[in-house]
């Protein structure tokens, strides 16, 4: 009966140590994964920093925005038929922007604003598939809004955008709306000017921000590598994970160096670093390859 009782408690203690050991892998899986998302996190993080710092190193030329201010004033102006005041604030809108456009170096494009947006996609790249399919099955059906809904979701992006003056077309806009003032030629000058201000132009330049979270993951997995393995081996999933999201979502580069090329660069070294960890060639390879994919996937889109 001792014998019985004995073997009891030693098998309950082995499968005590078996659980623990199991209990003990998983929480240090879940640790890796969670300091692999916290350097997704500061990724998307200091970007938007590097992009709010840009922001406010944008010259937005006071004249200019004076100018756009006091052509709307006169839209007011004419609406009331207040005509002779409406031709005293045209005039000395054209005034500041003859103040612009007498600078040697004055741009094409004159900023008036600029701002950061962020368009951060929660889920995976299983998920984008998902929203994908579904938003096709909702158009085939004719539920074109219901359809809308899901595929504005569908960014992962830090938008830099400036909204810009044409300063060659608008300053003649507010002369020929001056001059059909003169000539009492009110409905026309108003047309003019409604047109002028919708002819500003927004320039977006948009970061995927998957490949953004990439390039951080992988540069992060190299620090760690030698030390400890299971956590650069998190950090490259991750890396897959990101870019397998900016992929679904149709981020595309001009580089050279596609998706499966990156992936499979990851994979390569994840099997260096199970074995012998020589993996420090390739690491370097890599990073670089990302860097000039990045910097191919950002996109300027004028609208």
């Amino acid at each position: 009966m001792k014998k019985v009782l004995l073997s009891s408690v030693v098998a309950l203690a082995l499968l005590g140590s078996g659980l623990n050991a199991a209990e003990n892998k998983t929480m240090e899986q879940s640790s890796a994964a969670q300091k692999s998302q916290n350097v997704s996190t500061m990724a998307v993080r200091h970007a938007k920093a590097a992009a709010k710092a840009k922001r406010d190193d944008v010259k937005v030329v006071k004249e200019a925005v004076d100018a756009v201010a006091l052509t709307q004033e006169v839209l007011v102006a004419l609406d009331k038929k207040q005509k002779d005041e409406a031709i005293k604030k045209l005039e000395k809108a054209i005034g500041k922007l003859e103040v612009v456009m007498s600078h040697p170096k004055a741009p094409a494009l004159i900023p008036l604003s600029a701002s950061v947006v962020a368009h951060e996609f929660p889920g995976t790249a299983y998920d984008v598939e998902n929203a994908v399919i579904t938003s096709i099955a909702l158009l085939q059906n004719k539920r074109v809004q219901d359809a809308r809904l899901i595929v504005q979701t569908l960014q992962d992006e830090i938008d830099f955008v400036t909204l810009n003056m044409p300063l060659v077309s608008y300053p003649q806009a507010l002369k020929l709306a001056a001059k059909l003032l003169h000539e009492d030629k009110v409905d026309e000058a108003k047309r003019v000017i409604a047109t002028a201000l919708h002819t500003f132009v927004e320039v977006d330049v948009v970061t995927p921000i998957g490949i953004l979270q990439a390039q951080e993951l992988v540069s992060a997995a190299a620090k760690v590598a030698k030390k400890d393995k299971k956590l650069a081996l998190a950090h490259l999933a991750a890396a897959k994970a990101a870019l397998k999201k900016a992929e679904a979502l149709g981020y595309t580069s001009t580089s050279d160096t596609t998706y499966k090329m990156l992936n499979d660069a990851i994979s390569a070294i994840e099997k260096e670093v199970r074995g012998k960890n020589k993996a420090e060639k390739l690491f370097e390879d890599l990073i670089a390859k990302l860097k000039e994919f990045k910097e191919k996937a950002v996109k300027s889109i004028t609208k």
